[in-house]
């Protein structure tokens, strides 16, 4: 057996190019939520890849995008201060690109200041023309000595084991920085939060979702009369105004009900025991600008 090798891995992109997906992928766990919407991620949320030869965490930033509130702002600059702090970087591009675009030129300059490893992974490319995907390659190239160039599909899982092993031989000897159990850093509580978002970013049309956060008002767990495991947990979703929530409860309560009982069929599997959620809707304007609530999405 060869020697330990263990760091820290930054996932970076613009919104929408995948980023959740694959750390989902690289981590054969369900660790960041999904939606087809941009700014799904608002935090750096850790996936933690363990083997008895590495432990690879890395890091899924929010999408680069262009501030707009101070939440926004808070995102963004969370995604390009983990530059300082890994090993490795991954820039995730799509594959259907034929420029750099603004996000991506922003992003670019930000690896060359950084001076960092780099790793360019090229997702979707299930979508291209294998000439289109060359010129990319050689676009980027230029750019930057990236040290692979990795063409993937996220959603197929095509590529994936090729990241992995280029990240190790980036990676230096080290410790085990967590338990071999352990495959996020997030608790219990943020994990039920962020899935209750993904079920509503699901349901909810483009208007809304970005209006909303999730707080897990109540946690407990307790033994039911049959002796088995149940969690007792209440949350709230705020949004930005009155006719959102009226969206996000919906006709007779309908929709409400669907996104606590899809998030509840979620966190069951996730923490395999019974769950009893309870949702409930306020509305809490221009939370987006509170330091008090802007605080939780920064870099811990």
């Amino acid at each position: 057996m060869g020697e330990f090798k263990s760091g820290f891995v930054s996932l970076v992109g613009r919104t929408n190019v995948g980023k959740s997906t694959l750390l989902n992928s690289l981590a054969k766990e369900k660790i960041a939520i999904t939606a087809n919407k941009v700014q799904t991620t608002r935090t750096a949320i850790k996936a933690i890849l363990n083997d008895e030869n590495y432990q690879i965490i890395i890091t899924d930033t929010p999408g680069i995008h262009k501030p707009k509130t101070k939440l926004s702002k808070t995102m963004v600059d969370t995604a390009f201060t983990m530059f300082s702090e890994v090993d490795v970087i991954l820039f995730l591009i799509e594959a259907d690109s034929t420029e750099i675009g603004r996000g991506d030129r922003r992003i670019l300059d930000k690896i060359i200041e950084s001076k960092k490893p780099c790793i360019l992974v090229i997702n979707k490319i299930d979508l291209i023309k294998k000439d289109k995907l060359l010129n990319l390659i050689n676009l980027y190239s230029k750019e930057y000595d990236f040290n692979s160039v990795i063409p993937i599909s996220a959603t197929k899982k095509d590529g994936i084991d090729n990241i992995i092993h280029e990240i190790l031989k980036l990676l230096p000897e080290g410790p085990k920085y967590y338990a071999d159990d352990e495959y996020t850093d997030q608790t219990m509580r943020q994990m039920t939060e962020e899935v209750i978002r993904e079920k509503a970013l699901k349901f909810l049309n483009d208007e809304v979702p970005h209006g909303i956060y999730i707080e897990v008002d109540e946690f407990k767990d307790r033994l039911t009369t049959k002796g088995e495991q149940i969690y007792d947990i209440s949350a709230t979703i705020y949004c930005l105004r009155e006719s959102h929530k009226g969206i996000i409860i919906g006709k007779n309560g309908n929709l409400l009900k669907k996104i606590a009982t899809y998030a509840r069929q979620d966190l069951e599997k996730q923490f395999d025991s019974k769950i009893n959620l309870k949702v409930w809707v306020k509305v809490k304007e221009d939370w987006q600008e509170k330091d008090n609530i802007v605080s939780k999405f920064k870099l811990k």
